[in-house]
């Protein structure tokens, strides 16, 4: 025989269940946003650091004369295991959007370059071997990647893996905020 009254003492069982679920997801997000809050604080923010070096490809880069779209700023390094797993992301970031990696301790250009040609991987890359880019822009650790909208300032730095998609809609979000200066002065684009 069904008793009557059971379904009601299962329902709170159930709402504890969920509620535990709840706050234990709750906890956990703000251990992660937390720990990304630390790790990042002594990346560059503000303006962006100047950057200007030939790429190992030969190519002369300048963010500085990058201004009026977004720019991913990445640095990584051939020896970093987090890297390798971003390569690809990176890669199609740099056919969309305008990217600009720098390989940190990973050696000189001749070392840097060749693996690039050895992965298959489109980006260039400024070779910085003895850390002295990354220390200006406050990096300790990599994959370190910044967003730098329009006007040249840092609108996030992350410390870590990103998932592609996550630094695609950074990106995305800087343009949206050209767009919106843009609205704000007709007249005035390129």
């Amino acid at each position: 025989m069904h008793a009557p009254n059971s379904a009601p003492r299962t329902r709170p069982r159930e709402r504890r269940h969920w509620r535990g679920l709840l706050v234990n997801l709750a906890m956990v997000l703000i251990i992660f946003f937390g720990v990304q809050w630390y790790k990042s604080r002594p990346l560059a923010s503000g303006s962006a650091p100047p950057l200007a070096a030939t790429t190992v490809r030969g190519e002369r880069m300048d963010l500085a004369g990058l201004r009026g779209a977004p720019v991913l700023v990445h640095f990584w390094a051939t020896w970093c295991p987090s890297c390798k797993l971003e390569e690809g992301s990176i890669d199609a970031l740099s056919r969309d959007y305008q990217v600009i990696t720098v390989a940190m301790q990973s050696g000189g250009e001749r070392e840097v370059a060749d693996y690039l040609t050895g992965k298959g991987l489109g980006f260039d890359a400024i070779a910085d071997p003895y850390g002295e880019i990354a220390t200006r822009w406050g990096v300790r650790g990599v994959p370190a990647s910044f967003v730098i909208d329009a006007t040249g300032d840092i609108l996030s730095r992350n410390l870590g893996y990103t998932p592609g998609m996550a630094l695609r809609g950074r990106l995305w979000a800087a343009s949206g905020s050209r767009a919106a200066a843009d609205v704000a002065t007709p007249g005035m684009r390129e």
